[in-house]
């Protein structure tokens, strides 16, 4: 090499080349611009390279290419690294006697074999790109072809077919990652989603890629929702324990924003929740995420059972439970118009808000504005009884008064502060009456309207008016007593249809010009006696005057 050896070239620290300038120099414009004043003199220079794409063996193949007069091979198995490290030394220039230039020959591979590629050799391609931190604008060529042949060979392979019984003859690599075995594959290779686990090693920036992509190809949104939610739970979860808070919240805030791209109904509440748990835990995903979350369980508030909703507060919040989570899924519920809500979902909801509300009602650190929207998120019609509506209510407004008059050895916590954290102690008649307008008297049963006429805690202004409570209760009880008026019409009828019967008898009897028994009227009394009628002497049941 003696002579023609001229430049030591240090990669990344972990090994040194020596090479010629002049050679290194005709293909790469990086070394020509930064030897040029030294490219006639015969003195040996050293340059050190930092970051360089795939280290030693990177740089080796850029060596290779500009020794071997261009005549490399290209393969699935080393396109990438070659095109990330022509990119680092800038090779965009033909070489000498006009030999075209690494990054041609590359996307000229591309354009003709990409589609001759096996399953396998695609994804050893992408995790190259995401091993060589593929961000560039200008690498994004082969990275944007490998997506797109990837999504397209997705649509072409059938549902039912294996990538195993494809093989190619022009690359030896086999493709490896750690997050998956050749056997847990060989058991995925069957159904719709036998390319989950094949995806699995991705970072989450190309993950975000490859599903925006999928969209664009019109793929199902069930399938892609699926592999979301399979994806973010071994990323967070189980999978992947190596990864940071950071990690996991930016994985759940981009699973987030790709889910509400897609059709809502391609995915359940419950994946949702399970989705939103991993977020509160992190308690780092921003308040648009949120949001972004909050409006797609939203819509599914009438499948949700009241045990989804008891969830525990944020940590700066010191409520029984997450009031305005539930306060917002409700809203999102009422203000929603892609399903359309009809007068059996919006009944479903409130018998869950009911139910939520006397959960929450005991809460002394609830606030009477929090507990007023709660009640009044939904409409009067979603209620046929207010019955819970009134337990509730009752609930909230006796804590009041337990808040209120609990010795200091019954406060909460030791750093308890009365009548700063008991905010009921201080509520006033407005605030109470906020509270219970929205209580509708005809909907409640005549049971809990007696009660509420009794009740101390509710102000005058909740409580039925006089008459209007007697109305009530009237009728009230006969609709309680409409089987008894039913039963005594069909009683007296009966009755009175055997008296008749029998006096038209007697009349008939009398006109023939035969006399009338003394026993008749005995007879008349036993067939009204049989038939259920009392006949009542009044100076016995009377009450008697008395004389002073």
């Amino acid at each position: 090499m003696g002579a023609c050896c001229d430049l030591e070239v240090d990669v990344n620290g972990e090994a040194t080349f020596m090479v010629n300038k002049n050679i290194l120099s005709s293909f790469s414009s990086l070394c020509s611009n930064l030897f040029g004043n030294f490219m006639g003199k015969n003195e040996v220079l050293k340059v050190i390279f930092n970051d360089f794409p795939g280290g030693a063996h990177g740089f080796e193949l850029i060596v290779r290419f500009c020794y071997s007069g261009t005549k490399m091979v290209i393969t699935p198995s080393n396109i990438v690294l070659l095109y990330c490290a022509a990119h680092f030394m800038e090779m965009h220039c033909d070489g000498p006697s006009g030999t075209s230039n690494v990054i041609s020959q590359i996307e000229n591979f591309l354009e003709e074999g990409i589609h001759l590629w096996t399953w396998f050799e695609l994804l050893e391609a992408l995790r190259q790109c995401q091993e060589y931190s593929i961000s560039s604008k200008s690498y994004f060529t082969i990275l944007d072809r490998i997506v797109d042949h990837l999504i397209e060979r997705l649509v072409i392979l059938p549902s039912t077919s294996s990538p195993y019984t494809c093989s190619s003859n022009r690359s030896s690599s086999q493709f490896s990652c750690e997050t998956s075995s050749n056997n847990s594959w060989r058991n995925n290779c069957s159904g719709p989603s036998w390319w989950f686990e094949h995806l699995l090693f991705l970072k989450v920036d190309l993950i975000d890629k490859i599903v925006r992509s999928m969209i664009s190809h019109d793929f199902d949104h069930a399938l892609v929702s699926k592999f979301l939610f399979h994806y973010h739970k071994l990323s967070c979860i189980g999978a992947v324990k190596s990864k940071s808070k950071m990690e996991s919240a930016e994985t759940t805030e981009v699973v987030i924003n790709l889910l509400s791209l897609l059709d809502k109904r391609s995915f359940s509440f419950k994946d949702l929740f399970s989705l939103y748990h991993v977020g509160f835990k992190l308690r780092i995903i921003s308040s648009c995420c949120k949001n972004k979350i909050l409006s797609l369980i939203g819509p599914f508030l009438d499948q949700v059972a009241i045990d989804y909703l008891l969830l525990p507060p944020p940590k700066e919040r010191k409520h029984a439970f997450d009031v305005d989570f539930v306060l917002r899924l409700a809203q999102v519920f009422v203000n929603e118009g892609d399903f359309g809500i009809s007068l059996a979902r919006l009944k479903r909801v409130a018998k869950t808000m009911d139910s939520f509300l006397i959960e929450v009602s005991p809460d002394c650190h609830l606030q009477p504005s929090e507990f007023a929207e709660l009640i009044t998120v939904l409409p009067d019609a979603a209620r046929e009884s207010h019955d819970l509506l009134y337990l509730a209510m009752d609930i909230y407004l006796k804590s009041i008064i337990l808040a209120a008059t609990l010795p200091p050895s019954l406060e909460r916590g030791p750093k308890f502060k009365p009548g700063v954290d008991m905010v009921h102690a201080g509520l006033t008649e407005k605030e109470k009456i906020s509270i219970c307008c929205a209580l509708n008297h005809e909907k409640l049963s005549a049971q809990l309207l007696r009660n509420l006429t009794r009740n101390l805690v509710f102000p005058a202004q909740a409580k039925p008016r006089s008459h209007a409570h007697t109305q009530s209760r009237i009728k009230n009880l006969l609709q309680e007593n409409d089987h008894l008026k039913y039963f005594l019409d069909s009683l007296f009828r009966r009755s009175f249809k055997n008296t008749d019967a029998k006096e038209d008898s007697e009349t008939r009897t009398a006109d023939d010009g035969d006399e009338l028994k003394p026993e008749g009227d005995l007879h008349v009394m036993q067939s009204v006696m049989k038939s259920g009628c009392h006949i009542m002497n009044n100076s016995r049941y009377l009450p008697k005057l008395c004389s002073r």
